[in-house]
């Protein structure tokens, strides 16, 4: 069970219909992470099974770059400097147009998963996360490739 409470099986892209890869060119997958280790052995897994990825090391980062396209994902780490993952959603998730947010925590309690789950995520993994689990939610999660 996430800390959401989807049981496995039952998250977003599993079960009928689900496929075992991205599709490029059907939306990005946008990771923000201040840990750059992690950050890019994230983006390495999910280019790996053939998704469409951009990184970044911060919110303002992300917000500096974001083109505005809610045809995707953002993979949101929880704890950052300076501006937190949740505190970014709090301040700037109408910004994101809809685009579906799954977090990503080190570490963090039942009230920050509450906070998270009212500021609209979808899911929150704790490190070291499954890694078939966040393929099989960004897989459903995806636009289809036009």
């Amino acid at each position: 069970m996430d800390r959401l409470g989807n049981e496995p099986g039952n998250e977003p892209g599993s079960g009928p219909g689900s496929v075992s890869g991205g599709m490029p060119g059907a939306g990005i997958v946008h990771i923000v992470d201040d840990d750059e280790p992690v950050r890019d052995s994230l983006k390495a897994l999910l280019e790996a099974f053939s998704f469409d990825v951009r990184d970044f090391s911060s919110c303002r980062d992300f917000l500096d770059r974001y083109d505005g396209n809610p045809k995707g994902c953002l993979v949101l780490d929880l704890h950052m400097p300076v501006m937190s993952g949740l505190e970014f959603l709090e301040r700037h998730r109408g910004d994101l147009h809809g685009m579906p947010v799954i977090m990503v925590s080190g570490r963090g309690d039942p009230a920050t998963f509450a906070r998270a789950r009212e500021a609209g995520v979808i899911a929150v993994l704790e490190k070291p996360f499954d890694e078939d689990q966040l393929i099989d939610m960004l897989n459903g999660l995806m636009p289809a490739a036009a």
